[in-house]
C-alpha cells in the first residue's frame, strides 16, 4: 500500500514507549491466567498501534547473531556469485532478490535493498510444489558457504516456534480457543527474508528509500533489526514514528490477514525503512502466513449486529500469491492473470 497521509520523509523521535514494549515471559507459563494476562496486553497493542516490541521472547542471542553473520557473509559475495540463486531464474519464492527486484510501494522506484528468501523446507514430492506453487517446496542454498544453511535455517525454525506462541496469544486476545490457529499453520507460507540495505550517498529522496511505505500481507511479522535503525511506523495522525532498535527485543506487527480475521479489531499499520545512517543495515523479518488452502473469514467473535463482517472469505494462498506478484519484479508476467483471492460467490 502507499503511505496515504504519511508521505513525508521525516519521522518524529518519540519515546519508544509510544510503540509498546511487552514482556511476554508469561506466554511460556503453564498457567492459563499468566498467558491470558500477557495476551490482553498484546491485544491492546494490536488494536491501538499494530506494532509492539517483545522482550523475554526466548530467542537465543547466539541464533540471531549466527543468522545475521551468515546473511552478511552472503551479501558481501561478488554479484555473480549471488546471482547463481537469482529468483528471476528460479521463478519461485526462493533465493536471491537483487537490488531493483522489489517494489513494496508500487508508487515509487524499486526499493534500495537486496534480499534472500526462504521458507519451510519441504521435499520436491510435496503435491503443492509439484503443482507449481511458488510458496511451497525445497529451499535453495549458496555453494561455498557451509555455515549459511545451518545458521539461517536454525534461526528460521526458532522463529517459527516463537510464532506459534504468538498465534496462541492472538487467539486469547480475540476471545477464541487458544489453539484455534494451530491446524492452519502446519505447512505455513511463513517467509524469512534476509535483507541487506547498502550505504547511501547523498540525500534520501521520497522515491528511493530502503523499503517504501506498505503494510505486511500475512498474519504478522517477527522482525529482528540491527542497531543502525531506520524503521518508521505510520500512526493514525499521519505522522511517521521511529521504531528504534532496543537491545534484547524483537518487533511484532499485525499483517493484513490478521486484520481481516479480526474484522479490523487488530490494525495492520503502514511502515517503511529509510537508511540514512551512512552505514550498512541488516534485518531479518519473518512473515508468518497460513497453510495455502486456509480460508480466512472474519471471526464471529469480532462481528455482531452493529459490526457486520467487513471482508468476504479470502483464500490465503491466492492472497499471498497476489501480493507477491504485485511487489516482486520476477512475477510481473503474472500480474492480472491470477485467481481472485476473495471468494465472493
Amino acid at each position: 500500500m502507499n503511505g496515504g497521509g504519511t508521505g513525508v520523509l521525516g519521522a518524529k523521535r518519540l519515546a519508544f514507549e509510544d510503540i509498546p514494549v511487552i514482556d511476554i515471559d508469561g506466554l511460556f507459563s503453564d498457567k492459563p491466567a499468566d498467558r491470558q494476562r500477557v495476551a490482553d496486553v498484546v491485544g491492546e497493542a494490536c488494536r491501538n498501534v499494530g506494532f509492539f516490541y517483545i522482550k523475554n521472547h526466548r530467542m537465543p542471542e547466539t541464533a540471531i547473531t549466527a543468522a545475521r553473520d551468515a546473511a552478511a557473509e552472503y551479501f558481501t559475495l561478488p554479484l555473480d556469485e549471488k546471482m547463481k540463486l537469482d529468483i528471476n531464474e528460479i521463478q519461485r519464492h526462493r533465493g536471491y532478490v537483487p537490488q531493483g527486484g522489489l517494489y513494496v510501494d508500487p508508487g515509487t522506484r524499486p526499493d534500495m535493498q537486496e534480499g534472500f528468501e526462504l521458507s519451510v523446507e519441504l521435499p520436491d514430492d510435496e503435491p503443492l510444489y509439484r503443482d507449481g506453487n511458488i510458496m511451497i517446496g525445497p529451499n535453495v542454498w549458496p555453494d561455498g558457504l557451509p555455515g549459511f544453511q545451518p545458521a539461517v535455517y536454525g534461526y528460521f525454525e526458532r522463529v517459527v516456534d516463537l510464532g506459534h506462541v504468538l498465534f496462541k496469544a492472538f487467539a486469547l486476545a480475540l476471545g477464541i480457543d487458544e489453539d484455534f490457529f494451530e491446524d492452519k499453520i502446519t505447512k505455513p507460507m511463513g517467509q524469512l527474508r534476509l535483507i541487506y540495505y547498502p550505504t547511501r550517498e547523498g540525500p534520501v529522496t521520497a522515491d528511493r528509500i530502503g523499503i517504501g511505505a506498505h503494510t505486511d500481507y500475512e498474519c504478522f511479522t517477527i522482525l529482528w533489526q540491527d542497531d543502525v535503525g531506520g524503521l518508521q511506523v505510520g500512526n493514525r495522525d499521519g505522522d511517521w514514528v521511529e521504531a528504534p532498535p532496543i537491545p534484547g527485543t524483537l518487533i511484532i506487527n499485525v499483517g493484513d490477514m490478521m486484520m481481516r480475521w479480526s474484522n479490523d479489531q487488530f490494525v495492520s499499520t503502514p511502515h517503511r525503512v529509510i537508511n540514512n545512517s551512512r552505514r550498512e543495515r541488516y534485518s531479518l523479518p519473518f512473515f508468518f502466513g497460513l497453510n495455502y488452502d486456509t480460508i480466512v473469514t472474519p471471526l464471529a467473535e469480532c462481528c455482531g449486529p452493529d459490526n457486520p463482517p467487513l471482508y468476504p472469505p479470502t483464500k490465503s494462498g491466492f492472497w499471498t500469491d497476489q501480493m507477491i506478484t504485485d511487489a516482486y519484479d520476477y512475477r510481473k508476467a503474472y500480474r492480472g492473470k491470477l485467481p481472485k483471492s476473495e471468494l465472493t460467490g
